[in-house]
């Protein structure tokens, strides 16, 4: 399931990352890329243990922690700590699938990457190329969203950023461990969840049909979620 969620960030918030980031002091990719990713990745990197990267990722947190789509679409159990990339001229991400496990940053925790998370920084037009390219059972599905929105994909697809030809693409990108780790069962309970937020602007929240099936929701996510 590939989900798109717009103005994650707003207008303004993204000046602000964009002001931090334009100063930043940005890395080789391949520093961070394990012995498979190093040869297909060629881009540019923040240094998570230092700033802007902290701050900045620590802001994103915030933000998702009461962000109904994101909450509703990824029920997060954990989150890895945000990451930022940059790819200017003829730079790109060769077809790759991300790592099954990751340790936190400084702590003792193991996250399963369950869901992967592009956040855009950049408007479309400051750029050619860089879509970001994710092979689905639907076959695949290019991606190149305005700087604020954000997309969730499963973290099992095989996935690339085609080469950047002009400009500057900057974005964040993390991982999420849901409480619902089957893909399946994670896509019924967001349509599910949709359509109770529907019945409910339309009926109100005391209607007996948005009553039955909001119920309806929370029994199977109280069967099916195994948080950490």
């Amino acid at each position: 399931m590939l989900i798109t969620i717009a103005k994650v960030l707003q207008a303004n918030e993204v000046q602000q990352f964009r002001e931090h980031l334009d100063r930043a002091d940005w890395q080789s990719g391949a520093n961070t890329a394990g012995s498979l990713a190093r040869n297909v990745k060629h881009n540019q990197q923040l240094d998570d243990s230092q700033e802007p990267a902290i701050s900045l990722g620590h802001h994103i947190l915030r933000t998702l922690s009461c962000h109904p789509a994101f909450i509703s679409a990824a029920l997060p159990d954990r989150i890895y700590p945000p990451k930022f990339n940059r790819y200017s001229e003829n730079e790109t991400y060769g077809a790759h699938i991300d790592g099954s496990l990751m340790q936190i940053p400084t702590t003792h925790l193991t996250l399963r990457t369950d869901l992967s998370a592009t956040l855009f920084l950049t408007e479309p037009d400051e750029y050619k190329g860089g879509e970001l390219t994710i092979e689905t059972q639907y076959g695949p599905q290019r991606v190149k969203l305005p700087a604020g929105d954000m997309v969730l994909y499963p973290s099992t697809s095989l996935h690339s950023v085609s080469p950047v030809s002009a400009g500057v693409r900057i974005a964040s990108f993390f991982w999420i461990q849901s409480m619902v780790r089957d893909i399946q069962q994670r896509e019924m309970l967001f349509n599910l969840d949709s359509s109770v937020q529907a019945l409910t602007a339309e009926l109100g929240a005391t209607h007996p049909e948005t009553v039955r099936l909001s119920g309806l929701y929370h029994n199977l996510l109280r069967q099916w979620a195994t948080p950490s």
